[in-house]
């Protein structure tokens, strides 16, 4: 297994990265499994009987609501119910998230979003007003999305060399836009790290506010989802430098992978499904096979690489140890780089 990766991928097509040891954090996702084991098993004949809501929590218009709104859509065409997607920022996607875990759990409540924001709050936010190890189980993981790496139109370099130089030459640490306690300020560190210079971490409730701050001059960089950035690379809003592929991504061959400058940076947006623990495993299985098959038709799979995405057809059961691996890993950058929220 490879060392020293800043992520830890999911598929083959990715290649394997390595875990970090034993962490306490496991506990919380062992927990949560524990609690799944003896929920009633119910009947998913009915399901759904009725509407169902994704919350996304983060603003509109970012990547999380770009892939809530293609599979609702679908999947209301498909259970022939209303599948509403509701927009419910705040605490670093926490809000609303905490609002399904404490919603029904029945599967018909469910949230989307960046799966960083249940991996690394364990680490970043022991003060919690609720456990989404324990409260929230996963469901599916929809899609994976590369982090591309871009920069203010006004800022005086032409690429990433020059952009590292740049960087290290300044009085001050540039400023990094970022929803703090997910993968993008995460990711954001251990770059910085990597290249040897300090950043500005501002943070912001969603990526659709970091992008137009950055559109604005209002920040200097961010590391945002190929998904729910590039279309404003094309419209000439900002600079494209690098990606976090493992390689030089198929869409932007000419762009280089920050892998080649820091070996295995590859970071990217898992773009997930929780609900509510206790909600029957039945239903759970209901929806990531309809999420798994939605994602496998041609409309959709030409629409997912449109957006630089892939689907991650993994199991409910899957997605549960990716997350405990997720947990330990990010846990490990959190406490070596000293990374709090304030």
């Amino acid at each position: 297994m490879k060392k020293n990766s800043v992520f830890i991928n999911l598929t083959s097509k990715l290649g394997s990265m390595a875990v970090f040891g034993t962490s306490a954090l496991l506990v919380l996702f062992v927990l949560a499994a524990h609690t799944r084991s003896v929920a009633q098993t119910g009947s998913v004949t009915n399901f759904p009987d009725r509407q169902v809501r994704i919350v996304v929590p983060f603003p509109a218009g970012g990547a999380s609501d770009i892939v809530a709104r293609l599979f609702a859509k679908e999947l209301g065409e498909t259970w022939k119910q209303t599948v509403l997607v509701e927009n419910k920022p705040g605490a670093s996607g926490h809000l609303g998230a905490q609002y399904v875990a404490n919603a029904k759990p029945d599967g018909h409540t469910l949230v989307l979003a960046d799966m960083s924001t249940f991996t690394m709050s364990p680490a970043l936010m022991p003060g919690l007003s609720y456990n989404p190890g324990k409260e929230l189980t996963p469901v599916v993981i929809a899609t994976f999305s590369p982090h591309i790496f871009v920069v203010k139109n006004q800022m005086p370099v032409k690429n990433f060399d020059e952009f590292i130089a740049y960087a290290k030459a300044q009085q001050h640490p540039l400023s990094f836009g970022a929803t703090l306690g997910t993968s993008t300020h995460l990711a954001g560190v251990v770059m910085s790290k990597g290249l040897g210079f300090e950043m500005n971490f501002i943070g912001y409730k969603g990526g659709a506010q970091v992008v137009s701050d950055l559109a604005g001059g209002q920040i200097d960089t961010a590391l945002n989802s190929f998904l729910a950035t590039y279309g404003m690379v094309k419209a000439g809003n900002f600079k494209l430098l690098a990606v976090a592929s493992p390689k030089r991504f198929s869409q932007i061959p000419d762009t280089p992978a920050i892998s080649e400058k820091i070996p295995n940076f590859v970071t990217g947006s898992f773009q997930g499904i929780m609900t509510a623990t206790g909600t029957p495993p039945a239903v759970i299985e209901k929806i990531n096979a309809e999420v798994q098959r939605i994602a496998a038709t041609p409309e959709v799979q030409k629409r997912l690489t449109e957006l630089g995405s892939d689907a991650v057809p993994l199991s409910p059961k899957d997605v549960q140890q990716w997350m405990i691996d997720q947990t330990a890993f990010w846990g490990k950058v959190i406490q070596e780089n000293n990374i709090k929220l304030q």
